[in-house]
């Protein structure tokens, strides 16, 4: 029987040959990664740039680089799995391409409303110029779906609450991904409860790692999602969401809408740093922070720094942590000094 390769999964025999000879050696120091394959007979024309290969290996996710400078081949199913992944995304965004340049979700949505209009469907929503009220959630869920499906700009969001339930993480990671995965711009605004939920933590950093900017707000926000600064999206009653949302294609309105959300972003405060060190990067320094950095200067216990800002010792100890991470310092006091030294107090 012959050797199945790789070569479907869009991987050069070279790269596919030399992820083979990490798997018959366990991996070894990139610097004999030239020596290595010249004396494997399974690759006879090594690559003489072997760094090149350990970065088309690591990129493919066929092998992974340590901090000790091992290469070390990804296991056989999770390195599948990944090329399979990276497929799959190709050609996904090649047919939603396709689909934006043939118009025919236009032309099905065309068809659709003909029917409402013939049969009197049981029609979800009602529509008013270049606002439409959109009631029950199935139904909302589906015009989120498909705003999100047509942005190739920008999405911003809000949660008011803060915390995602397992079921709407489910639900927002497809959508999310997508716009993600076509270069769009998210930025996404939650109310501070999200930082004492790990699930919700986990997804923001998530995004965070794939390209969006996350913040969090202290003050009450309002709700919203802005596609393409083109159309936005309210609910009917910010107290019962579950009536439904209104729709607005509306140009003034949706200015409007935006500029509050700019207002929100702007007080709004940087993820805080999470156990591995992770943050969003940033080169200046929010009110927030610097109230934060002054309260290190001036108070002598973190429960009176906290009850100053109004938050949470825990809260107030991640954001020390955060702005310390940010500043590189490793204590308090450099961390003092430095920011004095950026003119962030």
């Amino acid at each position: 029987m012959p050797q199945a390769n790789l070569q479907f999964l869009n991987v050069e025999p070279d790269d596919e040959e030399t992820y083979r000879l990490l798997l018959r050696r366990g991996g070894f120091k990139e610097a004999e990664l030239a020596r290595q394959l010249a004396d494997d007979p399974h690759h006879e024309d090594a690559p003489l740039d072997p760094r090149a290969i350990s970065h088309r290996l690591t990129e493919l996710g066929l092998a992974t680089a340590t901090p000790g400078g091992l290469l070390a081949p990804a296991s056989p199913a999770k390195a599948v799995e990944g090329l399979v992944e990276r497929q799959v995304g190709r050609l996904r965004h090649k047919l939603e391409e396709e689909v934006i340049r043939s118009g025919v979700v236009d032309s099905l949505l065309a068809e659709h409303e003909k029917s409402m209009d013939c049969d009197g469907g049981p029609d979800t929503s009602t529509s008013t110029g270049q606002t439409q009220h959109i009631e029950g959630m199935s139904a909302v869920r589906a015009v989120i779906d498909e705003l999100t499906y047509f942005t190739r700009t920008e999405n911003l969001t809000t949660s008011p609450t803060g915390i995602l339930s397992q079921e709407s993480i489910a639900h927002a990671r497809l959508m999310d991904s997508r716009i993600l995965r076509r270069g769009v711009h998210m930025r996404t605004i939650l109310a501070s409860p999200a930082l004492d939920d790990p699930a919700t933590m986990s997804y923001m950093r998530e995004l965070t790692s794939k390209g969006a900017q996350i913040r969090i707000s202290y003050a009450p926000i309002e709700r919203l999602i802005i596609c393409d600064r083109a159309a936005a999206l309210t609910p009917i009653d910010p107290a019962h969401t579950s009536k439904g949302a209104i729709l607005t294609r509306d140009p003034g309105l949706v200015a409007a809408l935006v500029s509050l959300f700019e207002r929100m972003w702007q007080t709004a405060h940087h993820l805080p740093v999470s156990d591995d060190g992770e943050v969003e990067a940033a080169e200046f320094a929010s009110d927030f922070e610097r109230q934060l950095l002054r309260q290190l200067y001036t108070a002598e216990k973190d429960e009176i720094g906290a009850r100053k800002l109004g938050i949470a010792v825990r809260t107030y100890r991640k954001h020390v942590a955060s702005v310390m991470h940010r500043l590189g310092a490793t204590n308090r006091f450099q961390a003092a000094l430095l920011a004095h030294e950026r003119g962030w107090i």
